[in-house]
């Protein structure tokens, strides 16, 4: 491996580089969309501290929201946890990149096969982690879709029939 291209050293180092990006940009979202859930659980709490205040239709509503809004934070919350293991993991996988070729510099054949396969697990686990927590996201969009239509339905009295 001491004559390996430098450009499949920059690969194996820029690859992590960028996913590590991706990871961190979805976990800022990710965290301002929970901070949303919050508030929006918040907003229930409040309402629903005086339910004399609201209509039948809205009381009903909220009702039916609570525990939606548990589970749309429990999937933010997960797919935040991934993401964070992501950013660590391709982390590590570029530190493994580094370290690996600074050792193929001596031959030493043994810590060069170690660095690869470490390099090779942590940029798997990041994989792994951005494809779950991603698939959280789309699971908490398709909540977040039907509180909008539920509260469409009851501001304008329509039924609204979901895209998929």
């Amino acid at each position: 491996m001491a004559d390996a291209n430098p450009f499949q050293i920059l690969t194996f180092i820029v690859a992590p580089a960028i996913l590590t990006n991706s990871s961190s940009v979805l976990s800022l979202s990710t965290s301002n969309r929970f901070a949303r859930t919050v508030d929006r659980s918040r907003f229930l709490y409040e309402k629903m501290k005086a339910p004399e205040k609201l209509t039948p239709q809205e009381l009903i509503l909220y009702q039916k929201q609570l525990p939606v809004i548990g589970r749309r934070s429990l999937l933010l919350v997960r797919a935040l946890t991934w993401f964070y293991v992501s950013v660590g993991a391709f982390a590590a996988t570029a530190f493994a990149s580094i370290l690996g070729a600074g050792i193929s510099l001596f031959d030493n054949h043994f810590a060069s096969e170690v660095t690869v396969i470490a390099a090779l697990l942590a940029g798997s686990l990041g994989v792994i982690g951005l494809v779950t927590g991603t698939s959280m996201l789309v699971m908490e969009m398709w909540l977040a879709l039907s509180f909008l239509q539920s509260e469409i339905e009851l501001s304008e009295g329509i039924q609204i029939n979901p895209i998929f």
